[in-house]
């Protein structure tokens, strides 16, 4: 397994690689894998006959100085960990900041028809400029066939799929299933981080959201919302952010029950000072 910090020398790998007409997929983390980040990883080598795994920690996605220094980087158990995965040409690249955006380490401003006006987008300023920054840039430096993201940032996901369409870039993008701890918790790095008792209550996200599926077969969204803002008043450790029911492809949120649409939930909540996000499909 080759490990590359500079987009030239991936480059010349890449090139090489696909000259022999090789499809390539493309798996976008910022380290500190799981086995959420392994099972996209798996997905992709099975799709694919070489992936590249890009780990970096991207500034500009970061509205929160803190959380950005806190993020952990752990690039030598990353890369042990790809090692265990079976067999499958798998390149690293782990560039620095300076080789993903030279001295002009800012996003640029984009338009994605209103996908990110709601959720993340409305509680952290400029967080969706500089993932479709990010992401166009390791787009054009990896030219994958196919790219990989998980649906616990499915907003996220819906605004990577608007990217390609509107900038008309050549690469397929392909959303996988939440993976979640045995106690529901959906995998992020960031549950590294938990406090015990807040890891020990975080699993209370999930279980809210799958009742709050429950009722919103038989109650109106209006009661289902104040239904879960009800118990995060409640609960002794856990901050309710947002949570919202929102239509599944404009990600505007819910204004009157439509049986013809899909809808889905959207949570942010704090553990602690802990950001954690999740999601569940509601019909």
């Amino acid at each position: 397994m080759n490990v590359f910090h500079k987009k030239s020398d991936l480059n010349k790998a890449v090139n090489t690689f696909k000259s022999a007409y090789q499809t390539l997929g493309l798996v976008p983390t910022m380290g500190a894998l799981h086995s959420g980040h392994l099972a996209l990883i798996k997905k992709a080598l099975s799709e694919n006959n070489l992936v590249v795994v890009s780990i970096f920690v991207n500034p500009t996605q970061f509205d929160n100085t803190s959380d950005l220094q806190k993020y952990p980087r752990t690039l030598e158990s990353d890369v042990a960990m790809l090692k265990t995965l079976p067999e499958g040409e798998i390149m690293v690249y782990a560039p620095s900041v300076e080789d993903i955006y030279g001295d002009n380490v800012n996003s640029s401003n984009f338009s994605f028809d209103g996908l990110e006006d709601n959720m993340e987008g409305e509680f952290r300023t400029g967080h969706f400029d500089g993932v479709g920054t990010v992401v166009k840039r390791l787009f054009e430096i990896v030219k994958p066939d196919n790219a990989y993201f998980g649906e616990k940032d499915f907003q996220q996901l819906m605004i990577i799929k608007k990217l390609v369409e509107k900038h008309n870039i050549p690469v397929n993008i392909i959303g996988c299933p939440i993976h979640r701890e045995t106690d529901g918790l959906a995998m992020s790095s960031r549950n590294a981080r938990l406090e015990p008792e807040y890891r020990k209550a975080a699993p209370f996200i999930y279980k809210t959201l799958k009742s709050a599926k429950t009722k919103f077969g038989t109650n109106s969204d209006v009661k289902v919302i104040e239904w879960v803002k009800s118990k995060f008043a409640k609960h002794p450790l856990l901050k309710l952010e947002y949570f919202t029911i929102a239509d599944e492809e404009s990600l505007q949120p819910i204004n009157r029950k439509s049986k013809s649409k899909s809808y889905r939930a959207f949570i942010a909540v704090y553990a602690g000072e802990i950001r954690l996000i999740d999601n569940i499909a509601l019909n």
